[in-house]
C-alpha cells in the first residue's frame, strides 16, 4: 500500500516535549487512522505502526490536556516545577522479552530503571518486606523526569519523519471528548466520523482504533449521562457479528475505580518523607481493610519539596464514585464540577487515612499541603479481557487495543504496550 515505506530514524529528546504538545486548532480532515486515547495503548500504536514502517496520517484524540492517561502526570501553569504522578509512579514487565518499544524508549532517555526501594505497610502499620501485588515485579521502569515522559516517548517516534505532502506523522488533539460515533461506506469506502457533544465533526478516518473501553460500555451513560452508548450504536446499526461480540465483550467488563490524594509538600514538610527508605508503599490486603488505601508513592520535586500520592482501595473509590476531582478532564469539559463539601470530604477521607496509617508514627506531616483529589472510574479492569479474536474487525474498520485486552499484562501498562503492539502487526496488512 502506498502509506508504507521505511521509516526514517527517529529524533528523541527533551527538547521536543514542548513540540509534542497539541496544535492550538486542528482542522476536520479525514485522516488514514483515528485513535481515540493518547494513553500508553494509544501513543504506543502510533509509534508501533511508524516503526513497522506506516507512512499514513495519525490523530491521537485525548481527553486529558495532554498525552499518558493513567500514566500521565499533573502539571501546573502556576507551578512548573509541580509534576505529580498520579496514575502511576512507575510502570513494571513481568515477562520476558519487553515490549519493542522498551529498547527506543530507554536508548533515548525518555525511561528509565526505577529508583527508589518498594516495602509494604501490613495491618498494623509495620513497614516490612514488599509483596507480589502484581505492579511490582520484573522490570520496574519510570518515566525520566516524570511518566509523562513515557507517552512523550512514543509520541516522539511517532512523529519521527514527515508524510510526503509535508504534514505531520502523527497528531495529537488534546481536550477532546468523542461523543459520537458512525461509520459509513463499504469495504474500501468506509469512513469513521466522530464527533463531540455539539455534533460538531472532529475528524474523519479510514480506520478507527480505540485504546480504551468508554465509548463500548454503559459507564457513559453513568459518568456522562449520556442517553446510549455510542459504539453499541455503530455495531447495531451495521450488524458486523465480530463488532457486536466485541462491544457485548467490553460493555460486561467490571472494572475497579481508584480515588487518589494528590499532597504537594513545601520543603520543610518534605524533609521527613523524602527521608523515607522507600519511594513506593503496598498496602497489603489488612492494611486496605483498616485504611482504604493500596499504595502510597514519595516523589521527590525541585526545590527540596515533594509530593505524596497515596492511591485509594477499591472499596474506598466504589463508595466515592461520584465524587470525581474539580481538576480533573471530565469536570472541566462538562462544566459539571462536583459539590466543594463532598470533593473536601473525600480529601479530608483520604488524608486522615494517611496520617493514621503513615504520618503520627513517622512524625511526618502534610501540614500546608496542596491537596487534589484524582478519581479513576475504571483505572483496573477485571478479567477477562477482550480476546484476541475480537481484537481488529476488518469489516467494520476498527481496532482495539489497551490494558483491556487478554493477554500478557492484562490490566497493567505492559499489556497496553504488547497489545499496541501486537495490533499494529495486524494493521500492517489491512490499512
Amino acid at each position: 500500500p502506498r502509506h508504507w515505506a521505511a521509516p526514517r530514524p527517529c529524533r528523541e529528546s527533551f527538547s521536543m516535549v514542548a513540540a509534542l504538545r497539541p496544535p492550538v486548532s486542528l482542522q476536520p480532515r479525514c485522516v488514514d487512522l483515528a485513535i481515540i486515547g493518547a494513553g500508553v495503548g494509544g501513543c504506543a500504536l502510533a509509534a508501533s505502526l511508524r516503526r513497522e514502517g506506516f507512512g499514513g496520517a495519525i490523530r491521537l484524540l485525548e481527553i486529558g490536556r495532554g498525552p499518558g492517561g493513567r500514566s500521565a502526570t499533573r502539571r501546573s501553569r502556576q507551578d512548573p516545577d509541580l509534576l505529580i504522578n498520579h496514575g502511576a509512579p512507575c510502570f513494571n514487565l513481568r515477562s520476558s522479552p519487553s515490549p519493542q518499544l522498551i529498547a527506543p524508549l530507554a536508548a533515548a532517555g525518555w525511561i528509565r530503571p526505577f529508583e527508589g526501594a518498594i516495602r509494604s505497610l501490613d495491618g498494623n502499620g509495620e513497614i516490612v518486606d514488599p509483596i507480589d501485588d502484581g505492579f511490582s515485579e520484573g522490570a520496574i521502569w519510570q518515566g525520566h523526569g516524570s511518566m509523562d515522559a513515557l507517552c512523550e516517548g512514543l509520541l516522539a517516534i511517532a512523529r519521527g519523519g514527515e508524510t510526503t505532502a509535508g504534514e505531520a506523522w502523527c497528531e495529537l488533539q488534546g481536550g477532546t471528548l468523542v461523543r459520537q460515533l458512525k461509520l459509513r461506506g463499504e469495504g474500501s469506502a468506509l469512513r469513521w466520523s466522530l464527533r463531540d457533544g455539539s455534533g460538531e465533526l472532529l475528524c474523519e478516518a479510514r480506520w478507527l482504533v480505540l485504546s480504551g473501553s468508554l465509548l463500548a460500555h454503559p459507564r457513559a451513560q453513568s459518568v456522562f449521562g449520556w442517553p446510549e452508548v455510542p459504539l453499541q450504536v455503530v455495531a447495531e446499526e451495521r450488524g458486523d457479528p465480530q463488532l457486536l461480540a466485541a462491544q457485548r465483550h467490553l460493555a460486561g467488563m467490571s472494572a475497579r475505580a481508584s480515588a487518589n490524594l494528590l499532597l504537594s509538600l513545601p520543603a520543610e514538610a518534605a524533609q521527613p518523607w523524602l527521608a523515607q527508605p522507600w519511594r513506593l508503599l503496598q498496602c497489603q490486603e489488612p492494611a486496605q481493610q483498616r485504611w482504604g488505601l493500596r499504595r502510597i508513592s514519595i516523589q521527590p520535586l525541585a526545590c527540596d519539596r515533594a509530593a505524596v500520592v497515596a492511591e485509594s482501595s477499591a472499596a474506598f473509590a466504589e463508595r466515592h464514585l461520584q465524587v470525581y476531582g474539580s481538576r480533573s478532564s471530565a469536570a472541566q469539559l462538562l462544566g459539571a464540577k462536583p459539590p466543594a463539601e463532598a470533593e473536601a470530604a473525600v480529601l479530608g477521607a483520604l488524608e486522615q487515612a494517611l496520617s493514621e496509617a503513615l504520618a503520627a508514627g513517622l512524625n511526618l506531616s502534610t501540614r500546608d499541603s496542596d491537596r487534589q483529589l484524582m478519581r479513576w472510574g475504571a483505572a483496573f479492569p477485571d478479567p477477562p479481557g477482550l480476546p484476541e479474536s475480537l481484537r481488529l474487525c476488518p469489516q467494520s474498520a476498527l481496532g482495539f487495543c489497551g490494558d483491556a485486552l487478554a493477554g500478557e499484562g492484562f490490566g497493567r501498562i505492559e499489556g497496553a504496550l504488547r497489545s499496541a503492539e501486537a495490533l499494529a502487526t495486524q494493521l500492517k496488512s489491512v490499512l
